[in-house]
């Protein structure tokens, strides 16, 4: 599923051009206990790989690369060109015969474990923090990786990037949070999320009560109106204007992104993918981060304003390894999107991958 923030970009482009050569496996993480005490005998986490581990003198990974989904994504979306083939091809920033690129889907996402799998409301109301606890498990237990070579993640992924700076700050050598701001989820981010739930659970046909949730059909109409507040929050103005100038040409446009989504939705699986932002809040440990970092918004990201000033005062805070970029809005830009067209900061990634040598 692509139904949103991680590949609102995607939704509009060709499938891949490319078939990369990519494996594919599962990591079963043994009796998974989530942040608010509830358990899982066993959390399965799926993921996606391309290239090679290397390993230095002492026998250690040193070129693996995570790269972190948004929410409603999953791994598969950085096969798509604007990403793939931008940085993994020879002498691309993340050449595949050079770095290890590890592709997760996560908690909640794509082939890993979910509610729609069959416990439905019954599945642990897992967060941020679970999300980045099942990362760590996965790369370390899981894959026998002891550092990162580079961690980034696009939206709910670059949120995780800053978390990952702060519970874990030696683990990664270098981190790239791509549209997101680290600060909690307040204001007019938390409202409009808000409004996606509320859509989902407030259509007669989700159930109520004691049924809540154990639905025999979609809640079409919910999933509608969720959808649809996910496209306007998402959309950049500019671009939308110069390719779709005329009314016949919007209309026609938004109808068929809208019924494109609605596709693959489930209605629980949503719902929890967009709760579990609740707890995000890096603020109050900024100082911890001390990996060199990139950061980039775009200023056409109705989701992350340009006008906060957040970026400015988190900077003060990480220190000088700490770098922040707000590429300018343009028709060629891509709203909240950006993050996944790589043209836009694969310079920002070359440079990091630089001065964290």
């Amino acid at each position: 599923m692509l139904a949103f923030l991680a590949a609102l970009a995607a939704q509009t482009a060709a499938p891949p051009t490319k078939a990369w050569p990519t494996h594919e496996a599962d990591i079963v993480l043994k009796d998974f206990r989530f942040a608010d005490g509830e358990r899982l005998p066993e959390l399965k986490i799926h993921y996606t790989t391309l290239g090679e581990p290397h390993r230095n003198a002492a026998g250690e990974i040193d070129n693996a690369v995570m790269v972190l989904h948004g929410t409603g994504g999953d791994g598969h979306q950085f096969l798509r060109p604007q990403f793939a083939d931008e940085l993994y091809g020879p002498g691309q920033p993340l050449d595949i015969r050079k770095y290890w690129i590890i592709l997760p889907d996560n908690i909640g996402h794509g082939k890993s474990s979910k509610p729609s799998d069959g416990l439905r409301t019954k599945f642990p109301k897992y967060d941020y923090g679970d999300m980045v606890e099942a990362q760590y498990r996965m790369l370390t237990q899981g894959l026998g990786i002891r550092r990162m070579r580079l961690i980034m993640g696009t939206s709910m992924g670059c949120m995780h990037s800053f978390m990952w700076g702060e519970k874990h700050p030696d683990f990664a050598r270098a981190l790239m949070p791509l549209a997101c701001m680290p600060i909690e989820i307040a204001g007019l981010n938390r409202m409009w999320r808000q409004l996606v739930i509320d859509a989902i659970r407030d259509d007669p046909a989700y159930g109520r009560g004691k049924s809540a949730g154990e639905y025999d059909l979609e809640p079409e109409g919910g999933l509608r109106t969720a959808e649809s507040i996910l496209q306007i929050v998402g959309a950049a103005p500019l671009n939308l204007q110069k390719l779709y100038p005329t009314r016949g040409a919007a209309t026609a446009y938004i109808q068929q992104r809208i019924d494109a989504g609605m596709a693959d939705l489930d209605a629980n699986d949503m719902i929890y993918q967009f709760d579990s932002s609740r707890s995000y809040n890096p603020w109050p440990e900024l100082e911890k981060i001390t990996a060199p970092l990139a950061w980039v918004n775009s200023a056409d990201d109705f989701i992350n304003p340009r006008n906060l000033d957040v970026p400015q005062r988190a900077l003060k805070r990480m220190g000088t390894n700490a770098r922040f970029r707000l590429i300018p809005e343009t028709t060629a830009t891509h709203g909240h999107g950006t993050h996944t067209w790589a043209a836009f900061w694969k310079k920002d990634l070359i440079e990091l991958l630089a001065r964290s040598e």
